[in-house]
């Protein structure tokens, strides 16, 4: 009767879902140093906006009953706050933290060494997304004091607390088992970061936008009515539906949220996640059985190449190949542009060119082409892909040779810390051609088209000059200050937001709360060496051919002066960033491994 109860137990009991990885993994994440960090972090940044924001809607002046009568407001846009800054920052750290998940295991062959084992692979990836899920889920139990007392000034119903959280839970559970998912295809994370971000991009965006196009164009409004089809498009969305949702605190009564669903938004978001699981359960199960019984997967296509290449190396065996050029250069001109996945590489720039193609179409169709405000909405957009794509490279280039443990045999030739320095510049810049050339396109066909002056060609070369070099030398130094090349794409990441984004926004609240005298000025002239104004400006000033005032957030000028404040942005983001490269040149003889 007891062995009967237990083995029930066992079937019944939600603990085998965990099994040994889960409790391990807890283990691991109790001893690491970053994880309370992150927590520390975590909880500073929202206590320092959280304070801000606090500042910017109470007023000190009025009487009591004034201050009364504002309880409910103030509530509504400090909880408002709050569950959106942990529905955007703890979807960023989910993508993250798993990214690793199961290409770790992979990378240290200890996967296959795991099925040897009672462990199964449904426990391998349970064990990793729950135990990375359940950091996450301290972040949000971490405000919920928070919430519970401001929700006493009133106008804030349980409703939407409880609404957010559930929303906020199954969105970073579906973007977890993605990047999860991707992790069992590649060992480096930044390539997991990426893929995961384009993927949200493509369902949530993409995807929705093409639709109803669609749907304008061919006319089905006849077939299903706009009201319909819409609310039907962005059910699954958790962007839209938490939009929708916020609307209902300030709007209870508003149309528009009355058809949309936040727990069928959860539903359709928990059954996607569950068939990753299982997709996901299945490739691990595979991977490691090749790993544990050493195999090695080749198609029939793969086997013949390593044939041809293997009688081709017997033939030219004997000859030595010559390095002409300097030889950091002339390995990283030779290594392939799109990397190991050529396949999906080639699939990733097919799609993109041709939901261009297609944008451009629509716009030319809507004849709209010729406004300002378009055309800096797509540098704009080509600015921000060149500058996510320019922020990962760059910060790969020392860690990924400490990965591949190549870094000291290359620190034992007689190269010097300059050559290789210089030699992984331009490798750089190879590799970011293909991404920078969509926005050099844009610029010189319209400008060929007299839709851009001209002028704008030669002001993008110095905004993207100063940017790729800036980066570069940034993302450098954070590659010789660490050894993983995830911890480098994150600092490198961070930096460039603190500065461009974070930075600017914190001297205006500064001079808005504190009047500090000149404090408004010196942060206008600070935004005015922000690379996306700087696009903005020069779109807004050369369209429809005329070089007309460049409206600046500190002054206004013609393009003469203008180019010189851009030529000075060059040389002062230039020289910042030659400190930079100088002493990640001082470190590269330091912590080798």
């Amino acid at each position: 009767m007891t062995m009967s109860i237990k083995n029930i137990w066992r079937i019944f009991s939600p603990f085998w879902l965990l099994g040994p990885i889960f409790d391990k993994e807890l283990r691991v994440s109790s001893r690491r140093k970053r994880n309370y960090v992150l927590r520390f972090m975590y909880i500073a940044l929202l206590s320092t906006i959280l304070f801000f924001v606090w500042a910017s809607i109470v007023h000190i002046s009025g009487n009591n009953l004034f201050q009364a009568s504002r309880m409910a407001l103030i509530g509504q846009e400090i909880i408002m706050f709050i569950v959106w800054f942990q529905f955007c920052a703890t979807q960023i750290i989910t993508i993250i933290m798993l990214s690793t998940s199961i290409s770790d295991e992979i990378y240290n062959k200890t996967l296959g060494l795991l099925m040897s084992t009672p462990i199964n692979s449904f426990q391998i990836v349970m064990g990793k997304l729950l135990s990375k899920l359940l950091q996450l889920i301290l972040l949000l139990v971490i405000s919920l004091p928070l919430l519970a007392v401001v929700r006493i000034f009133g106008g804030v119903p349980w409703n939407f607390i409880i609404s957010s959280l559930c929303l906020t839970l199954t969105t970073i559970i579906f973007i977890g088992t993605l990047s999860l998912f991707f992790s069992i295809f590649s060992h480096k994370a930044y390539v997991v970061i990426i893929e995961t971000i384009i993927t949200v991009i493509v369902i949530f965006v993409v995807v929705p936008f093409i639709s109803i196009v669609l749907h304008e164009i061919l006319d089905w409004d006849r077939i299903i009515h706009e009201r319909t089809f819409i609310p039907a498009i962005f059910q699954a969305n958790p962007y839209v539906q938490f939009f929708y949702n916020t609307d209902r605190l300030f709007s209870p009564n508003s149309r528009d949220a009355a058809h949309f669903f936040w727990y069928l938004n959860c539903g359709i978001l928990a059954v996607a996640s569950i068939v990753l699981i299982a997709i996901s359960t299945i490739l691990v199960r595979k991977v490691a059985l090749r790993q544990a019984t050493g195999q090695i997967y080749l198609s029939r296509k793969k086997k013949k190449r390593k044939k041809d290449s293997n009688v081709e190396y017997q033939e030219s065996s004997t000859k030595i190949r010559k390095v002409k050029d300097p030889p950091v250069i002339w390995k990283e001109l030779r290594t392939p542009m799109l990397g190991k996945h050529k396949k999906f590489a080639m699939v990733c720039i097919f799609l993109t060119l041709s939901l261009l193609i297609f944008i451009y179409w629509l716009c030319a169709r809507e004849r709209v082409l010729d406004d300002p405000d378009i055309h800096s909405v797509f540098v704009i957009a080509f600015l921000i892909i060149g500058t996510f794509f320019t922020i990962i490279l760059t910060a790969t280039g020392i860690t990924t040779e400490k990965e591949a443990r190549s870094w000291p045999i290359l620190l034992m030739t007689t190269l010097d810390d300059r050559q290789i320095l210089f030699g992984k510049y331009i490798g750089t810049i190879r590799r970011l051609i293909p991404v920078w050339i969509l926005l050099f396109a844009h610029v010189i066909i319209f400008s060929l088209d007299v839709v851009i002056n001209p002028l704008s060609v030669i002001q993008i070369t110095i905004l993207v000059l100063w940017i790729v070099t800036f980066l570069f030398c940034t993302g450098v130094y954070f590659s010789s200050c660490f050894k993983h090349t995830t911890t480098a794409v994150i600092v490198n990441f961070v930096f460039a937001a603190t500065i461009w984004i974070f930075a600017p926004l914190l001297f205006f609240i500064l001079d808005g709360f504190l009047h500090i005298s000149g404090m408004q000025g010196f942060a206008e002239y600070y935004v005015d060496t922000n690379p996306f104004l700087h696009a903005v400006v020069i779109m807004g000033a050369n369209t429809n051919t005329s070089a007309s005032s460049y409206n600046w957030a500190s002054f206004s000028a013609n393009a003469f002066m203008s180019t010189a404040w851009m030529l000075a942005c060059l040389a002062g983001y230039t020289f910042i960033g030659l400190i930079f490269a100088w002493r990640a040149k001082c470190r590269f003889r330091k912590n080798i491994f």
